[in-house]
């Protein structure tokens, strides 16, 4: 499929983003919700922008149509039948006694499969949990393991800064943290403080990362010594947005501190 436009889609609540090419005259713009063809059925998603690409790329979806009211509507009460599904659902967990925690779960738009998301710290063994539910709810069960992050990212909240977590709120991917992000900012190594609803590192950790990164190289490191304004002294600190270092000057009850300027920030 060369030089088409093509949409991307985000599939159900939690589904994936995919490219999708359009089937219909209809106008479609960001932010409409469409009704998709595959060749697993019909499906349905939310216009998130259109792109214009050169090169060949696998098109697994069609945009049959804008969704109508009455699709909207279908939309909207399998959304409201989910709380009691969930109900059920963990009512059968309990029964087969399985370790998972329940985290969504979501129709097809036709109502083929119902999906259900789960954390669990094991591999499970579901297959037993599947015959039932699907006698229980008459369509084909899909169970998707999902990481913790992964389950923040559908349930959302709110995060240590008082704002809802920025995977439930904009994130489409997930990228790696690691414990250096944090120290490079010099922040504290506290769990609880560097550490999101999901348990792991805070996203955000990485935003302003690779600034301070930048702004570490032009400074000297914690334990230097270095030549100031007013002595040689060693380096006990750091202030890397304002470009300063608080070095140790002298000894015994000459000793004193003082911040030196050395690079990075902006004066004053």
């Amino acid at each position: 499929m060369s030089s088409e436009i093509l949409f991307q889609v985000k599939v159900r609540n939690y589904g994936s983003v995919v490219y999708a090419i359009k089937e219909c005259e209809e106008e479609i713009l960001a932010g409409d919700t469409v009704i998709l063809s595959s060749e697993k059925g019909l499906d349905w998603g939310k216009v998130i922008s259109s792109l214009f690409l050169e090169e060949e790329t696998p098109i697994q979806y069609k945009i049959e149509r804008k969704a109508t009211d009455e699709d909207l509507e279908k939309i909207s009460k399998g959304k409201e039948e989910i709380s009691e599904v969930m109900r059920i659902i963990r009512d059968k967990v309990h029964y087969h006694n399985l370790d998972m925690n329940l985290i969504s779960a979501e129709y097809t738009f036709d109502r083929s499969k119902l999906i259900v998301y789960f954390v669990a710290e094991d591999r499970v063994d579901f297959r037993q949990l599947v015959r039932d539910l699907a006698r229980t709810f008459k369509t084909r069960i899909e169970m998707r393991q999902i990481g913790v992050r992964d389950g923040a990212k559908m349930l959302g909240g709110l995060g240590v800064c008082g704002r809802e977590v920025c995977c439930h709120r904009f994130l489409r991917e997930f990228k790696s943290m690691s414990i250096r992000m944090a120290k490079d900012q010099n922040l504290s190594l506290n769990p609880h403080k560097i550490s999101g609803i999901c348990g792991r590192l805070m996203c955000c950790l990485g935003y302003e990362w690779e600034m301070y990164r930048e702004m570490l190289r032009q400074l000297p490191k914690v334990g230097e010594t270095i030549t100031t304004s007013q002595g040689v002294g060693k380096v006990v600190d750091l202030d890397i947005l304002n470009g300063m270092v608080k070095v140790e000057l002298g000894e015994g009850e000459e000793k004193r501190f003082i911040w030196e300027k050395i690079g990075g920030g902006d004066e004053g």
